[in-house]
């Protein structure tokens, strides 16, 4: 993985809301990872953890209490001019998780999805920028009939194939899917999934995955990374992640999965996790620690070692 160009760098990101007052929430709180071209990293957390606000500070939707995030090696937040934040938008954009919400009303869906490529100036005449619209339609599996209807005329699924088509008009290199499936049915879920998939060999795309549905994030994810509470506590490729999990939160994450399986449901033990439970001294420094190649937790340095020997026990019978 270290050989991939990295896309993105997250270094120490903070996003406080209410700072210095006794209200003050940490919904980023000095989190760091990289994203590699062509890869997708999920993130994952129970709602409120501050995954969703990661993504919007990530996009510049929030400016950032603190830290850098580094695109293509240039600072997203650094003071940019129009033309520079310009084409920035045009190549990060972002998948909202409501598609009845993040579509406008009063728009038929032929100008929701024109809008940035009028803008953007990615078509000479507005006959061709209607043709790129029906292309798209076409490609997230709708049709070039459906440019001429308003959105509540669509189910959810396909409302959110539109919000693709949107994101995908201004040719991005970089996607920020937050949450794109939790308010669709079961049913559907998969569909957009293999959707986003599809998209992304097709033309090359770069992920940040927003979950809290962790089977469906292993499904589609390369890495994954684990929020609790405005923290990064564990980061791995995820198979290893799934395979031996580390830090305490992760494994209650994951004994919290269902499976179609009733025996098993009957059985099945789920995991608290109490956050007290580490112990942590005085003066130690909690950080993120590599544990095995590409698999880190935040931990204590006398954490590390007991982390790395779960972690040989966990593979070793795995591979049994």
């Amino acid at each position: 993985m270290s050989e991939k160009e990295k896309l993105l760098e997250i270094h120490n990101l903070k996003q406080y809301f209410n700072k210095g007052k006794s209200n003050e929430v940490r919904a980023v709180d000095d989190i760091s990872f990289d994203i590699y071209k062509g890869e997708t990293l999920g993130l994952v957390g129970e709602s409120g953890c501050g995954k969703s606000t990661t993504g919007r500070t990530i996009i510049r939707l929030y400016d950032a209490t603190g830290g850098e995030v580094l695109y293509k090696g240039k600072n997203v937040h650094a003071k940019k001019s129009r033309k520079e934040m310009h084409e920035f938008r045009r190549k990060m954009q972002m998948i909202f998780q409501d598609p009845y919400a993040s579509l406008n009303p009063r728009m038929k869906v032929r100008d929701i999805i024109a809008e940035g490529i009028k803008i953007h100036g990615l078509a000479k005449t507005p006959e061709e920028a209607t043709q790129q619209v029906y292309h798209l339609l076409e490609t997230v599996g709708l049709s070039k009939e459906h440019a001429g209807r308003y959105p509540h005329e669509f189910s959810g699924g396909q409302r959110q194939r539109i919000g693709i088509a949107r994101a995908l008009a201004v040719q991005p290199e970089f996607i920020i899917a937050d949450e794109p499936i939790s308010a669709l049915d079961v049913s559907i879920q998969a569909q957009v999934v293999n959707l986003l998939r599809d998209l992304q060999k097709e033309k090359e795309l770069t992920y940040l995955f927003i979950a809290h549905d962790l089977s469906m994030v292993k499904y589609i994810s390369d890495r994954i990374g684990v929020m609790y509470f405005g923290k990064l506590v564990e980061l791995a490729p995820a198979d290893d992640l799934y395979r031996a999990p580390l830090h305490p939160y992760t494994e209650s994450l994951l004994s919290a999965i269902p499976l179609p399986d009733p025996n098993y449901e009957r059985t099945r033990v789920r995991k608290l996790y109490d956050p007290s439970s580490h112990g942590y001294k005085d003066g130690e420094e909690i950080k993120m620690r590599e544990i095995a190649p590409g698999h880190y937790v935040y931990c204590s340095e006398t954490e590390e070692g007991m982390y790395k020997e779960k972690h040989a026990k966990l593979t070793s019978v795995a591979t049994k």
